[in-house]
């Protein structure tokens, strides 16, 4: 059973950059046809998909965050990270990670593993 966990700090300053890993057990961030996601969910809002990257180290935005996003991995930790730059009180939200599995057809968005997620404020 796969399990992911959260973790970075819970404020960050307007202009700044939210900085979150998380950590991967029970399987690997290079398993073969599997993408790793972050998703948000601002307070009263849904969620929204910022960006995979995949088993190839494959990365894929929204438009709505690409021109402001990263997503990244590190093997020797089975570990995949969020960089979301200048950021604003706006991006206060409830930051997830998520995995899913390619189909046939390629990226599906459907996510069969969660974190818990992670509040993250940013005000001055």
């Amino acid at each position: 059973q796969v399990q992911l966990q959260e973790s970075g700090p819970g404020l960050v300053k307007p202009s700044q950059t939210l900085s979150l890993s998380c950590s991967v057990s029970g399987g690997s961030v290079t398993t073969n046809w599997r993408y790793w996601s972050w998703i948000r969910q601002p307070p009263g809002k849904g969620l929204e998909w910022m960006g995979f990257i995949d088993y190839r180290e494959n990365t894929q935005y929204s438009p709505s965050f690409k021109s402001r996003t990263s997503v990244y991995r590190d093997t020797s930790k089975n570990q995949f990270s969020l960089q979301l730059n200048s950021v604003t009180p706006e991006d206060t939200a409830v930051y997830y990670c998520a995995s899913g599995a390619f189909g046939t057809d390629g990226y599906t968005g459907i996510m069969d593993y969660w974190g818990e997620g992670t509040l993250v404020t940013v005000s001055s």
